[in-house]
């Protein structure tokens, strides 16, 4: 008999390209990693410490699944994304070791309510309602590292209704994936489970319902959606 006082939600799972689930624990994203994004938003893109934000475990859309047109927005963007699957338990992991800590690789996109964030940056609070809201994790089936390696440079490009919105490399991160990882690990203990968004290259924009997103990341795979 369980001592549940109501039932225990599913776990998170994303297929896995050749079959089973990689079940889903945390998600962390981090923050204009790529040097063009961080200028078309505003920023300057001089290397400065990374900064990470959250999705719930749940906000994964998978299988190609189509994607809900948030409410209390007008202006739902995509971004295109190398998505890290943790398999390995690691606390202030060093960057010669943090690829050790990877299970395997997969596109993602992170939807962003970007009214609500421009709103949440001018009034100096987070962001949580712009980027963690239901169903803003679409993704494509994890690879496993072990079949592909450690992508460290090549394509990553998203189109909508097969028009090219976004192109860039993934060479042209300002943290690579290891020293993304070994920075995290400074601040939480990585878990098995744990997905992290890489960032994000230019070429952001809104989407409308009816959309048809589809992303590619050279040498991991794909992801699509389509906004209803």
């Amino acid at each position: 008999m369980s001592d549940y006082v109501i039932a225990p939600p599913a776990i998170p799972a994303i297929p896995v390209a050749g079959g089973g689930l990689f079940p889903v624990r945390r998600i962390f994203c981090i923050g204009r990693n790529y040097p063009e994004h961080a200028r078309e938003m505003g920023h300057d893109p001089e290397r400065e410490p990374p900064f990470f934000f959250s999705k719930p475990a749940d906000a994964v859309v998978t299988g190609g699944a189509e994607m809900p047109y948030p409410p209390a927005t007008a202006d739902l963007h995509h971004e295109i994304e190398l998505v890290v699957a943790i398999g390995r338990e690691g606390a202030a992991i060093s960057v010669v070791d943090a690829l050790d800590h990877v299970w395997g690789y997969a596109a993602g996109i992170d939807m962003t309510r970007r009214d609500i964030q421009a709103i949440a940056k001018k009034q100096a609070r987070p962001w949580d309602m712009a980027k963690a809201f239901d169903h803003s994790a679409p993704i494509g089936d994890i690879v496993p590292a072990a079949q592909i390696g450690h992508p460290a440079s090549g394509m990553i490009a998203l189109a909508v209704n097969g028009k090219g919105r976004q192109l860039g490399d993934l060479a042209d991160k300002v943290w690579p994936v290891p020293e993304a990882i070994a920075y995290l690990s400074t601040l939480v203990t990585l878990m098995p489970g744990d997905l992290i968004f890489s960032g994000t290259p230019a070429g952001v924009s809104a989407v409308e319902r009816g959309d048809l997103l589809e992303g590619v990341i050279a040498g991991v795979g794909t992801v699509t959606t389509r906004i209803v």
